[in-house]
């Protein structure tokens, strides 16, 4: 994850299923994540809405069963609860916002 500068490797670590470093705000993760080429992210969903953008690499994208390409300078947005999967043929960087959602009350 050498891509980042010093001041974002030094953020905590996320713990999740890839290497990221998180930067907690409120009502959203942001996630500085990178992925040795390769890396495949099965077909899942959660509860937040998320967007993206790529930093370094390429993205391959399937969402709700259609599949783009997203390179450096691209966003990308998967709604929440929408199902959707994640490939990296090269090695890639990206900076991910986690929306969460509303809660009662708040």
């Amino acid at each position: 994850m050498n891509h980042f500068p010093k001041q974002i490797s030094q953020l905590p670590k996320f713990d999740g299923a890839f290497a990221a470093y998180k930067l907690a705000a409120e009502k959203c993760d942001v996630l500085f994540a990178s992925y040795p080429a390769g890396t495949t992210i099965p077909e899942h969903d959660h509860d937040t809405d998320n967007l993206g953008v790529i930093t370094q690499g390429e993205l391959i994208l399937t969402v709700t069963g259609k599949e783009k390409r997203y390179g450096p300078g691209d966003w990308y947005h998967i709604p929440a609860n929408a199902a959707h999967a994640a490939r990296f043929d090269v090695a890639t960087s990206e900076i991910e916002f986690w929306f969460h959602p509303a809660v009662a009350g708040r």
